[in-house]
């Protein structure tokens, strides 16, 4: 007889996942072994990057899950609202339900407990299984979420593990006696000032006028404007929330198409979520270019200062982050010889942009949320057939 982890395997599989994006929990410590060794995963380091990752590959032709421990549907809620629902964009999430049933850490008991009426109130589609009986109910989570285009949740509770004879965990684990293991950084700085030359919306432009057949993902707010007033495409995918996860949803469609993977990032938005650099440079996709645009300001905000005006450099940051092909430019010129440089490359690079603040007036896009997704899908869907 199957275990339930294996149930869970058949489910995926039978409803045809091809990528599942994973963060632990000891509740399904044997479930994310065998998750592994059946389907390509991305192991996030913050669950809003598996928000991000997952539209990128969905919106690219693929049908993405999340597995999950509960506590991170508290990290994730304002994605999956700013993304997935005003951009109609499924996503199926298998989460450990923590705080509950058998609960032994009392951190976990006030989300776990209100989870239910939290994500009710938020308008969010959940499932409750608290039994290993109840397993099949996961086939009608990950269906919901794709045949009505929204995020349906199944919070599985840790009782449905409780008799389990499986013991993947332990056959893939760490070794009793782990060897030290060596780190290696490698970082390739020159030591210069750039001075500010462009704004925003010239790097933007600059760019743009090079597109061909790539795909484009941009930050939201005023950058989105920009590239729309100066060259709307299908190809372009505006975004309307979900801050600082323009750079998850490149490498979410990077890893599904073959088209070289333009995302428009700011210094505000990387610096709130740099978390996604560490994943996109774990993955290297050799068709994503990622532009940081750095004016040190918060700009459809009212130009607050950020961190990177003052305290750390976006091209370190991604250094560190282990992506070796990086560039700081600061001229259009440069900027143009630097993308066409590493666009012919064809490996993951950063270029990050030193700009001025600043926005110019740019009317708002005429298109909503689901009419940017529709369009956009489509665009690529035509480039398989």
């Amino acid at each position: 007889m199957a275990s339930p982890e294996e149930k869970v395997i058949e489910i995926m599989k039978k409803e045809g996942i091809d990528l599942a994006a994973t963060l632990p929990c000891d509740r399904i410590k044997n479930l994310l072994p065998l998750v592994s060794e059946n389907f390509p995963e991305i192991k996030l380091t913050r669950e809003e990057n598996g928000v991000g990752i997952c539209a990128g590959a969905y919106l690219a032709g693929g049908k993405p899950m999340m597995l999950i421990q509960s506590t991170g549907l508290g990290n994730m809620i304002n994605a999956l609202e700013s993304l997935n629902v005003i951009c109609k964009i499924p996503l199926p999430v298998l989460t450990s339900w923590r705080g509950v049933y058998g609960e032994g850490i009392e951190a976990q008991v006030p989300l776990g407990v209100h989870l239910p009426g939290i994500l009710k109130g938020a308008g969010l589609e959940y499932t409750i299984i608290e039994e290993a009986e109840q397993l099949p109910l996961l086939e009608n989570v990950i269906r919901d979420a794709f045949e009505n285009l929204r995020p349906h949740i199944a919070l599985v509770s840790p009782k449905v593990w409780e008799t389990s004879d499986c013991c993947a965990w332990e056959t893939a684990g760490m070794p009793k006696k782990p060897e030290v293991m060596e780190r290696t950084c490698k970082l390739n700085l020159i030591g210069e000032t750039l001075k500010p030359l462009m704004l925003r919306n010239e790097a933007i432009c600059a760019v743009a006028s090079q597109l061909e057949e790539e795909i484009t993902v941009t930050n939201l707010g005023v950058p989105c404007k920009e590239l729309y007033a100066f060259k709307d495409r299908d190809l372009n995918f505006y975004m309307f929330g979900s801050m600082g996860l323009v750079s998850s949803i490149g490498l979410g469609l990077a890893l599904r198409s073959e088209r070289t993977v333009i995302a428009f990032d700011g210094d505000g938005s990387l610096l709130m979520n740099p978390n996604a650099l560490l994943e996109i440079a774990k993955e290297a996709p050799k068709n994503l270019i990622i532009i940081g645009l750095d004016n040190g300001a918060y700009g459809s905000t009212g130009s607050q200062e950020t961190c990177a005006l003052r305290y750390i450099d976006i091209e370190i940051l991604a250094n560190a982050c282990g992506i070796r092909n990086t560039a700081k430019v600061n001229s259009k010129e440069k900027l143009i010889e630097t993308f066409r440089k590493f666009r012919a490359m064809k490996e993951l690079s950063f270029i990050h942009v030193i700009l001025k603040p600043g926005n110019t007036k740019a009317p708002n896009i005429p298109l909503s949320p689901e009419e940017v997704t529709t369009r956009f899908k489509k665009a690529l869907e035509a480039e398989k057939l």
